[in-house]
């Protein structure tokens, strides 16, 4: 059983930077959780307090059905694959990935053997004979993965292990790494800044600002139905578009009401309780449409706009739009590719849009479920 339970972790670093706040959240056996956030969040000291590299101020960190808090890090039965790979530079592959099982007094003939199953498993039973210099990038993650691998670890820990690497071998290696996961069937945290690997790789996401966890759930969950402000804006690429406005109500119909434009809402027994107040409504690109092809909208609202940059992208044109002064920025569809300055109408779905409050930056949906 290879369970992680995180409780009410706090870590205060020289009495005074608390870097990690009341953490709390679980990993279930076999489960993919990745801790996301901005530099500085706290997810890497987190990770460091799972593994036992960094001692907690408060709480309990529970593997399995032990709590590890006063168990150093080799005997807590993790592996942790670093950021630089952290392989011996005078060792080959071979005793790489050898060498904590000959710490651990393992027979030769079963030290072999599981080398040489990690290595075909990681398709670099080829390089067992060369020594980390003579090893791409890729090549070298994949040995950091294989000695991790040969531990047969409850728990692997990855602290950004993709960061080194160019964007087409990032692409490769996260799906090398879902593949291993699928294969070997085990528990895994992993900790990145890139929210692509977050939404692509995870069976659950754990968001942290400022060592605050923002939100946790599924990622799809978390991208549709954001918490909070941070997290809508921290998730998804291009960022989500926030504009500021006041809630009114005109013959019986609501409106949110900016200096340059009006847009009609739905109905909503929620918003209602906001009228006269400002707030702040968030809609992502891909759900701002040239008109002409706008029939995925569900709840459509036409405008004017301005084309001011396009950025085409092969499959879909990014492009940067203005209503006065007002920026949005759209995915639209490749089929028609706007001119600068152009004048086009475009169309919101509404259904889509998320309202939050400018002073908690809470979303108001949630908000008014907690009242």
């Amino acid at each position: 059983m290879a369970r992680v339970v995180i409780k009410q972790v706090n870590k205060i670093f020289d009495g005074r930077v608390h870097a990690v706040k009341n953490a709390d959240f679980v990993v279930e056996d076999k489960e993919f959780v990745i801790l996301v956030g901005p530099s500085g969040c706290g997810k890497s000291t987190t990770l460091r307090m799972i593994a036992g590299l960094d001692d907690i101020t408060s709480g309990e960190i529970i593997i399995g059905e032990r709590v590890v808090n006063d168990i150093p890090p080799k005997n807590r039965d993790i592996a942790m694959v670093f950021q630089n790979y952290a392989l011996y530079p005078h060792m080959t592959v071979y005793d790489n990935m050898a060498f904590a099982l000959q710490l651990r007094r393992k027979s030769k003939s079963e030290i072999d053997e599981t080398v040489k199953e990690a290595a075909e498993l990681l398709e670099i039973k080829d390089l067992l004979d060369r020594k980390p210099k003579q090893l791409s990038g890729g090549q070298r993650q994949r040995v950091a993965l294989g000695r991790a691998i040969v531990r047969k670890p409850k728990v692997f820990l990855f602290d950004e292990p993709l960061s080194n690497l160019d964007a087409k071998l990032r692409v490769q290696m996260r799906a090398e790494i879902i593949k291993l996961h699928k294969k070997l069937d085990t528990t895994i945290i992993y900790v990145t800044h890139d929210q692509v690997e977050a939404m692509t790789m995870a069976d659950k996401i754990v968001v942290m600002e400022k060592g605050v966890i923002q939100q946790i759930d599924h990622p799809l969950k978390v991208y549709n139905n954001p918490n909070n402000l941070f997290v809508a804006g921290f998730v998804g690429s291009p960022a989500i578009n926030l504009l500021e406005g006041t809630i009114k109500s005109e013959t019986n119909q609501l409106s949110f009401i900016t200096q340059e434009f009006k847009i009609t809402l739905p109905q909503s027994e929620y918003l209602k309780k906001y009228l006269d107040q400002r707030i702040i409504m968030g809609i992502r690109p891909e759900d701002i449409y040239d008109s002409d092809y706008d029939s995925m909208a569900e709840l459509p609202q036409k405008m004017e706009a301005v084309c001011d940059v396009v950025e085409p992208m092969g499959n879909e044109f990014i492009v940067f739009l203005l209503i006065g002064k007002t920026k949005l920025v759209a995915r639209f569809d490749p089929k028609k590719l706007p001119a600068l300055d152009e004048s086009l109408s475009i169309t919101l779905d509404l259904k889509r849009a998320h309202f939050f409050d400018p002073e908690s930056g809470i979303n108001l949906k949630f908000k008014n479920r907690e009242n």
